[in-house]
């Protein structure tokens, strides 16, 4: 392992409290064993939902608005943060340094990502953009973060 490497490995195990590592690391086995990836995914999604619900936005009027409220709730508490671009027919979404892998393990890659569409649905939703768009997962996640978009499903 390099360097660089080695310090993102670092940092990024202690991203979760210890307290916290062993009661989410057995919750998300738990949830292995019991649930389809499918179902963990939707699970997630919703746990997201609630999170943006108990969290949400101030009024935003502009795109920069929207990412630097999000980013101040993200920093607040360490859940890294989120950069938005404006595309051509949606809205990409890189979120950096989200705490998954450290709380619930390098096996959840495939399903806890799933946390962060919920948070950004419930947001988006909050300020006026109605369910017909969704924000879905489009890369796979890592210790540095994972790309969403936000837009009419294809």
């Amino acid at each position: 392992m390099d360097v660089t490497a080695s310090v993102i490995a670092y940092f990024s195990a202690r991203q979760c409290a210890s307290q916290w590592q062993v009661f989410l690391l057995s919750t998300a086995l738990e949830l292995e064993d019991r649930l389809p990836i499918a179902e963990r995914r939707h699970f997630m999604r919703s746990v997201g939902r609630r999170f943006g619900r108990a969290l949400p936005l101030p009024d935003c009027a502009k795109l920069g608005d929207i990412s630097r409220a999000m980013n101040e709730i993200w920093t607040r508490l360490d859940w890294g943060w989120v950069e938005i671009s404006d595309e051509t027919d949606h809205l990409r979404l890189r979120h950096y340094c989200a705490p998954l892998e450290a709380a619930f393990g390098r096996p959840a890659q495939d399903w806890a990502p799933a946390v962060l569409e919920g948070v950004y649905q419930q947001w988006f939703e909050q300020l006026g953009a109605g369910s017909r768009l969704q924000v879905t997962q489009v890369s796979g996640f890592d210790a540095m973060g994972v790309e969403l978009r936000l837009g009419v499903p294809a």
